[in-house]
């Protein structure tokens, strides 16, 4: 079976009495725009997404027949969340997880990212309420990352830092 785009969110299918089958994807796998997997049942799906941006999500539907729904679940894994205790703290963590080019997530107030305990050590050390948690990873933030030498006073950091003053 190919699958070409998302058909919508389980929270705005009406499942009824259909089998739903999950197709169980990690973290990184949500931003592959060509792949093939199978579903917790077996089913065999390959995804191909030709659009720019498109990506999984977590309780995307993928398929829906009379007998069954095939929806995305992002397997929980180890993460590193950071609670930022101001705006202020919130831009500094931000700006430098983005600086070192890795995956971030917010969710609920706070930024989470994979874990690895090099960048764990680091944040605490850093001074940052750090903790390693068990949970998924589903709201990846979408970064434009401008050239290191642009003008400072255009960047996104510049602007968190003055609206946090």
């Amino acid at each position: 079976m190919i699958i070409n785009e998302v058909a919508g969110s389980l929270k705005q299918f009406d499942v009824g009495n259909r089998t739903i089958d999950f197709l169980e994807i990690e973290w990184f796998e949500a931003t592959k725009r060509i792949q093939r997997k199978k579903t917790k049942n077996g089913q065999e799906l390959a995804i191909k997404f030709l659009k720019e941006g498109q990506r999984l999500k977590q309780d995307d539907v993928l398929y829906e027949d009379d007998q069954k729904v095939i929806v995305v679940a992002i397997i929980p894994c180890d993460a590193i969340v950071v609670r930022p205790k101001s705006l202020l703290e919130m831009g500094s963590v931000c700006y430098e997880i983005g600086n070192k080019h890795l995956p971030m997530f917010i969710q609920d107030d706070e930024v989470l990212l994979p874990f690895e305990e090099p960048i764990f050590k680091w944040l605490s050390a850093s001074g940052y309420e750090t903790d390693k948690i068990f949970t998924r990873l589903i709201n990846i933030v979408n970064a434009t990352v401008q050239p290191h030498g642009s003008s400072e006073s255009s960047s996104l950091f510049f602007k968190i830092m003055n609206i946090a003053k």
